[in-house]
């Protein structure tokens, strides 16, 4: 991998430039209103910066265990603590009685907190001379969590939270040797708090396709948990709907954590309430799976304007198209 030969202070991407310190940040708002305008989303630097994060710590995770050793820098521990404090307040706010079993509403109380202090939240993980930018990147943390009007959870809101971890390296704040504690300590954190989430306030998934989309509520892990598999002397894709494999090795890999709790969630067999990832455990090679889902995140998840309308745009990651 090219990582070592790149100059220190470098983002997880090859060729997004770090924002200097007296750049003017924005607050995001959203850009793509109908149909037509997916174009402009395609063609645009935070495509380009967003798919480039993704791709990267795809390539930095690849045969890599989540209990391998890494080295864990003083941003991501605020962030562990971040995600902690959201953790906490989940704790502080149980569910209320209430006639629907889904979407309960003590979900907006925890969120209505995380609107009121998300700015402190991000202040508190960015260096002192990226300040400014506090108010910017909050509101991708915002989005990562859910909706709270609707109570419900997406690949959409995964997204965000990718997006929040993007602009963070792109201010600075991470850097290139953070690859796998973005992933393995950060994401995983953060799917941890997400699946606490959904369980305690039942949320709904959004934008669902049921049996025929990959998971209710998650996608990358999928794709960063098939290239952590490329090249196991051992475990194949056919392996991981073997529930014994699932329970040996789920600490060590994000894809059976994922298994995992869709199988505490799901009832039945898992070839009908999980079709796609059934038929995926029919592929030959993990890095026939990782590129596959890969095209399906972008056809499913990047080019679906029912997701891609929330998306917010901002000066890290700008709507303007990409440089030639």
């Amino acid at each position: 991998m090219a990582e070592t030969e790149q100059q220190p202070g470098s983002t997880p991407e090859d060729e997004v430039p770090e924002v200097t310190a007296s750049a003017t940040f924005m607050i995001p708002k959203k850009e793509i209103s109908m149909v037509p305008d997916m174009g402009k989303w395609k063609r645009s630097q935070a495509y380009a910066d967003y798919m480039g994060f993704i791709l990267t710590l795809n390539e930095g995770v690849k045969g890599k265990k989540l209990t391998c050793e890494y080295k864990v820098s003083e941003t991501v521990e605020k962030l562990l603590d971040l995600l902690e404090t959201l953790d906490q307040w989940i704790n502080e706010t149980p569910p209320v009685d209430q006639p629907s079993r889904f979407g309960n509403k003590a979900y907006r109380t925890w969120f209505a907190k995380l609107d009121q202090e998300a700015e402190a939240l991000v202040s508190a993980v960015l260096p002192a001379d990226r300040q400014a930018a506090a108010p910017e990147i909050a509101v991708y943390l915002k989005e990562s969590v859910g909706n709270s009007t609707r109570i419900d959870y997406g690949t959409g809101h995964e997204a965000a939270f990718a997006a929040f971890l993007c602009c963070l390296c792109k201010v600075g704040a991470l850097r290139i040797d953070d690859q796998l504690a973005i992933v393995f300590k950060v994401f995983n954190r953060y799917l941890a708090v997400m699946r606490k989430l959904q369980k305690t306030y039942r949320m709904e998934p959004a934008g669902s396709q049921g049996v025929w989309g990959l998971d209710d509520f998650q996608f990358l892990p999928f794709i960063w948990g098939s290239s952590q598999f490329i090249d196991h002397p051992t475990l194949e894709p056919r392996h991981f709907i073997d529930e014994r494999v699932v329970n040996e090795h789920h600490n060590d890999y994000m894809f059976l954590e994922c298994i995992k709790f869709i199988n505490e969630m799901k009832t039945g067999p898992f070839a009908e309430h999980s079709n796609q990832l059934w038929n995926i455990s029919a592929v030959p090679s993990w890095s026939k799976v990782n590129q596959g889902l890969i095209r399906m995140y972008k056809a499913e998840c990047l080019e679906k304007f029912p997701v891609i309308q929330h998306f917010k745009f901002g000066s890290l990651l700008s709507i303007q198209p990409t440089k030639p």
